[in-house]
This record gives structure tokens, C-alpha cells and sequence, in this order.
């Protein structure tokens, strides 16, 4: 009886034992996976710190990966962008050529053919002209060696020199001189040597679209009638093919070359009257923009700017901008009045005030600008 009672206490002994080695065991076990976790959110804490983090900075970061895709994606299909322009401007003037000429030769009077002749043609000209020069000419980038600079940053990114108004293109991967934007239409970016290049070709598309959308509105609107007549007739000649007797006979039909006509002056339209809407608007932006003597990417800064000196009870004065009259000769190169003409009116390839690298004041400037701050 002794015997088993030893042996029964012997067994409980050892049990109690298992169970708190066990419980030991478990104890340390959490312990350890705490003390892991809290040494991991300090390493991350300590290598993500920053006292200037917030809302913006987190919400930047969350972007970036689809910062880098509109990057790339851009930068492949710039040249998609490009042939697209220039095969819808294409189709539009052979549209023109083959419908529309044939009615004004023989609809217009002689001084209304001159008209359409004339300015057609000049407008064409000037935004075949444009467009390639902005395309094909370098918005101008600065020169690797500091040596030649004076008073100039660095690029964080490039690592190079940084003269005022340049800026660095995530797309192209390089610092433009007077950097607007980069233009996935143009497969280029707008800088201080393209610049007008890309102004001249907006302004001058916006114009031809607005010429063909007033000029064809007559056409539209027959066309546009024609096609639904069409639509008309093709379900009475289902309805004749149905319930056909010998008594019946099928309504005329339009022929192949109408059908064309019809439905290309309705695409004429409906594009010219589209892109002058949205590329007006553009142009629009961009003249507000050369009025005050800024780029797209200084608008922004200028504005904070503004608002931080505004705090300050001081008022912002653009260092770049000569007045709204100054603004526009120097951006279009205008130095005596014939250049109206030479330079703005007619195809001029001459080049921009200045060299980008530094922004003396330009000849045809009559008046001192005003200093950067003002009290």
C-alpha cells in the first residue's frame, strides 16, 4: 500500500514538474518573440525617421512606383503620340483636298477661293513647320562642367550643375534649361529653345481646327442628315427584303463614294471641333502663362512663394518678368517691328533671348524689371 502511494506521488511530482517547465517554456518563448518585435519596430523607426515626414512626404513615397510607370510608360510612347498627330492631321488634309476643295472651287465666288487658298495653306505651313521644329530641336540642357558656371545648385539626381530656371526631367532623365513640361505629344520636353516651337504649333493648330470646324459647319450638318437618311433607308430595305412580293420594289440606295463623303466630313467636324476645344483651352493656359512671364512649373512655385511672403507681409515680384507687352516680344524673339512679320507671321527658326544659363536683360526690353522681393 506504502509502495503505491510512493509511486502515485512520485508520478504527480514529476507532472507538476513537466508543467511548469512547460509553462516556463511558454513564458520565455512569448518573452523572446516581444523583445524580437520590439527590436525590429525600433530598427525600422530608427532608419525611417525623419522630423520633416508628413501626410505629403508618406503619400509621395506611396506614389512612386506609379510615378516610375507614367515615367517609362511616356517615354515608349512618345513616338506613338507623334505618329498619331500626324496621321490625324494627315487624314484631316486629305479630307480637305479630296472633299472640301472640289464644292469651294465650284461653289465660291473668286475672291472667297483666294481666301480659303490663301489662308489654308498659310495655316498649314506654319503648324507643319512648327510641330517639326519642336520635335526635332533640343530644349537645351546645361553643360556638365561647373567650370563654366558661377552662382549655379547641383542636381540632387543628375548630379550636374543646376542654372536658374533649370529643372530636371524624370522622363528624359536630364536637366532642361527654362524647363515648361515634358510633352508626350511632341516626344520632347519644352524647354528655353523649343519653347516657341511648341506655342506657335498650339496656337496655329487650335486656328486651323476653329478655320475647318466654321468653314465645313454648312457640310456637317447635310452630311449629318444624309447618314441618318441612310440609316433610314437601310431598315426599309430590310423590312422590303422581309416581306418582298413582285408589286415591291427596294428603296434607292446611296452609293459607295456618298457614303464616304458623308461620314468623312462628320469625322472632320467632330475632330477639328474637338481639338480646338481641348488644345484651345491649352493654348489658353500657356499665353496667361507667358503674360506673366512664367513657365508651368514656376506657376507653382511662384504661388507658394507668394503665399509664404504674403505671411510675411511682403509681396512676391516674378525676377523673370518684364511686363505683359515685354513678355510676349521677348518670349517671341521680337526686337525691331518687322519681326512681326519675319518672326511671328511667316516660318523663322531663329533662336530664343539669351543662352539659358543666365537671364540678362533682353535688348528689346525698354524698362529696368522690378526687384525679386518688395516691402
Amino acid at each position: 500500500m506504502r509502495s503505491r502511494q510512493r509511486m502515485f506521488a512520485a508520478v504527480m511530482r514529476l507532472l507538476l514538474k513537466c508543467l511548469r517547465l512547460g509553462r516556463r517554456r511558454r513564458f520565455k518563448l512569448v518573452w523572446q518573440v516581444e523583445q524580437l518585435w520590439q527590436y525590429g519596430h525600433l530598427c525600422l523607426h530608427s532608419l525611417l525617421y525623419n522630423s520633416f515626414t508628413n501626410g505629403d512626404v508618406v503619400l509621395d513615397s506611396l506614389f512612386e512606383p506609379v510615378y516610375w510607370l507614367v515615367d517609362h510608360v511616356t517615354r515608349w510612347f512618345g513616338v506613338v503620340f507623334v505618329a498619331l498627330v500626324i496621321g490625324l492631321t494627315s487624314s484631316i488634309v486629305a479630307i480637305v483636298y479630296i472633299c472640301l476643295l472640289p464644292l469651294i472651287l465650284q461653289t465660291y465666288t473668286p475672291a472667297w477661293i483666294c481666301w480659303h487658298l490663301a489662308y489654308g495653306h498659310w495655316n498649314l505651313i506654319m503648324i507643319v513647320f512648327h510641330y517639326y521644329m519642336a520635335i526635332t530641336t533640343s530644349p537645351g540642357h546645361p553643360p556638365q562642367a561647373k567650370d563654366d558656371l558661377t552662382g549655379v545648385s547641383i542636381c540632387r539626381k543628375c548630379i550636374a550643375p543646376k542654372p536658374a530656371r533649370t529643372h530636371h526631367c524624370s522622363i528624359c532623365n536630364r536637366c532642361v534649361l527654362k524647363m515648361d513640361h515634358h510633352c508626350p505629344w511632341l516626344n520632347n520636353c519644352v524647354g528655353h529653345y523649343n519653347h516657341r516651337y511648341f506655342f506657335s504649333f498650339c496656337l496655329f493648330m487650335t486656328m486651323g481646327c476653329i478655320y475647318c470646324s466654321i468653314s465645313s459647319w454648312e457640310m456637317f450638318r447635310d452630311a449629318y442628315a444624309a447618314i441618318e437618311r441612310m440609316k433610314l433607308l437601310d431598315k426599309e430595305r430590310l423590312q422590303v427584303a422581309a416581306n418582298q412580293t413582285y408589286y415591291q420594289t427596294p428603296p434607292p440606295t446611296f452609293s459607295f463614294h456618298q457614303r464616304a463623303f458623308h461620314k468623312s466630313v462628320v469625322y472632320l467636324w467632330v475632330l477639328c471641333s474637338s481639338v480646338a476645344l481641348a488644345l484651345g483651352a491649352l493654348t489658353l493656359w500657356h499665353a496667361a502663362l507667358i503674360t506673366r512671364g512664367e513657365t508651368s512649373i514656376e506657376r507653382h512655385i511662384n504661388k507658394k512663394e507668394r503665399q509664404r511672403l504674403q505671411k510675411k507681409g511682403k509681396v512676391f515680384r516674378n525676377p523673370y518678368s518684364y511686363g505683359s507687352w515685354d513678355n510676349w516680344k521677348v518670349f517671341l524673339g521680337v526686337d525691331v517691328p518687322r519681326h512681326w512679320l519675319t518672326r511671328v507671321l511667316l516660318p523663322s527658326p531663329h533662336l530664343p533671348h539669351g543662352t539659358g544659363l543666365s537671364w540678362d536683360l533682353p535688348p528689346c526690353v525698354t524698362e529696368q524689371r522690378t526687384p525679386l522681393l518688395a516691402i
